[in-house]
């Protein structure tokens, strides 16, 4: 009996080995040599494998921008243009700087600005509440407020304001790697470019209704009046279905358009304030009417 199971077990093992030799064998001439740039690659990478450069991660990034015959169409914006400076050295290319973007919330409708005509007491997300119904104040195209894009975002740069009730983007942290503008069902978030002095001047509104129906859901919502597009020097503003849009490629941050908006839903953001006005001169005072003494009784 003892020695069948020492025979069993001595089979085993000789298969054991005999398979693994096998398996080492087929391993070593089917086996695929990485390119050792791609190890390079990825460890100039900052790690965060946030998806925002649109590749399956960081080593997914750095197999593709090796194997690919120029960096076209790769950039890291977590990173940003430092990182793609030194991968492009790594792999001996040259590559084009980038104007650093960030996200941008465009709703204007704030708890002040915007009324509530219900009260939403289901789960927690904007995606969920989206598919229920419009929301919970007049405006179906504004920030629900559940804060999804705060989900979303690995670098604590989106918050929900609780005295807003709209999320708010924290420039400083914010890496543009578009995953809260995935998030939101509602598709008021943005990237666009921080601009020079991260100065910028944003519409922040989407809503898509007539003018006096936005004007009713939201004191602060683009009416579609198109006095900003009149008044632009620039070409850089369109209004279509009733919203206005600024093309930053195109903007010169002159702010013409933020002092003609009716509603205030154009901002400029990081600009330093206007200088007061001259005050007008004084008129000159009129000169006082002489008066002609009386005579003196004494001399009459």
């Amino acid at each position: 009996m003892t020695g069948t199971i020492l025979f069993t077990i001595a089979c085993l093992v000789a298969l054991g080995l005999l398979f693994a030799v096998v398996l080492y064998f087929v391993a070593q001439k089917f086996k695929v040599e990485e390119d050792p740039r791609i190890a390079t690659v990825e460890s100039i990478l900052p790690g965060a494998n946030c998806g925002g450069c649109g590749q399956a991660g960081c080593h997914a990034f750095a197999e593709n921008v090796v194997k690919a015959p120029g960096m076209e169409g790769f950039f890291c914006p977590v990173g940003g243009n430092p990182v793609m400076t030194k991968i492009a050295e790594a792999l001996g290319r040259a590559v084009e700087e980038k104007a650093p973007m960030v996200a941008v919330v465009r709703c204007n409708g704030t708890f002040a600005n915007r009324t509530r005509t219900n009260e939403y007491d289901g789960y927690a997300s904007c995606k969920v509440m989206a598919g229920l119904y419009a929301g919970d104040t007049g405006c179906k195209f504004g920030c629900l407020g559940k804060g999804d894009c705060e989900a979303a975002c690995k670098f604590d740069a989106i918050h929900v304001d609780p005295e807003k009730g709209v999320a708010t983007v924290d420039q400083d942290k914010c890496t543009a790697c578009g995953a809260c503008v995935k998030a939101c069902p509602k598709g008021i978030i943005e990237l666009r470019a921080k601009g020079l002095k991260n100065r910028r001047v944003t519409v922040m509104c989407i809503n898509k209704d007539k003018g006096a129906v936005t004007r009713k859901a939201c004191s602060a919502g683009c009416i579609g009046c198109g006095k900003c597009a009149k008044t632009c020097p620039f070409g850089a503003i369109t209004v279509e279905n009733n919203v206005a849009y600024i093309d930053f490629t195109k903007c010169k941050l002159c702010r013409k358009c933020v002092d003609e908006c009716p509603t205030h839903a154009i901002q400029a953001v990081n600009f330093p304030p206007k200088p007061a006005a001259p005050a007008a001169p004084a008129a000159p005072a009129a000169p006082a009417n002489p008066v002609t003494p009386k005579p003196d009784e004494k001399d009459v």
